[in-house]
């Protein structure tokens, strides 16, 4: 059985607005004190992990370290089966360290060219980590297919090229409270919810 979260403040072990967005719309239930490690000036540590797993465990660590607070951290991205489940771990930096996403979007339909395999899933892990040492992890995905040209301008990321299962509009194109009620982070929440936020 999953540890229950009692604590008034949280840190979101991000940089990302987005991200640090989403989960604090996510979290509001719970009224909750909640800042993010950008805004105390904490520093991304290097995602030097070879899952999503360890990657989320290890931002959220870090950011426990740095704050002494109880610390909520994501790891998530993108994996396309017609490239072997990249950009995987290495979604947010996949066209390379300066460029951004609609780089790493032109990368992946590049890549894909004219390969029928269009398959993908969006995976997040939460890993929420207590001053004590305790860490809790949960993983969420969401299925799709990867559409080109992209579309929309909603979202972030590679949003716009994704078409989730049973949709006929992108993450890019989709309403902002639709996709936080369907996306991977919201999978890998309601189980973070269900085991860390909810008596049993």
């Amino acid at each position: 059985m999953a540890r229950l979260f009692a604590e008034p403040r949280l840190v979101v072990a991000s940089h990302n607005e987005g991200k640090v967005r989403e989960i604090a719309d996510l979290l509001v239930p719970f009224a909750l004190d909640i800042v993010s490690a950008a805004a105390l000036g904490l520093p991304e540590p290097e995602e030097t992990g070879d899952t999503f797993v360890a990657n989320a465990v290890l931002k959220a660590e870090a950011a426990v370290q740095g704050a002494s607070l109880p610390a909520l951290a994501d790891d998530s991205g993108l994996a396309v089966e017609g490239l072997g489940g990249d950009p995987g771990l290495y979604s947010a930096r996949w066209a390379g360290p300066e460029r951004g996403f609609n780089a790493a979007m032109a990368l992946v339909q590049e890549k894909l060219g004219d390969n029928p395999n269009r398959r993908a899933y969006f995976i997040s892990v939460l890993s929420l980590a207590w001053p004590d040492g305790h860490v809790e992890s949960f993983e969420g995905r969401i299925y799709g297919t990867m559409v080109w040209p992209p579309r929309g301008d909603k979202g972030f990321g590679y949003d716009p090229m994704f078409l989730p299962d049973g949709y006929d509009v992108t993450f890019g194109e989709m309403d902002y409270d639709e996709k936080q009620r369907i996306s991977h982070r919201a999978v890998a929440f309601q189980k973070l919810i269900d085991g860390c936020f909810r008596q049993p």
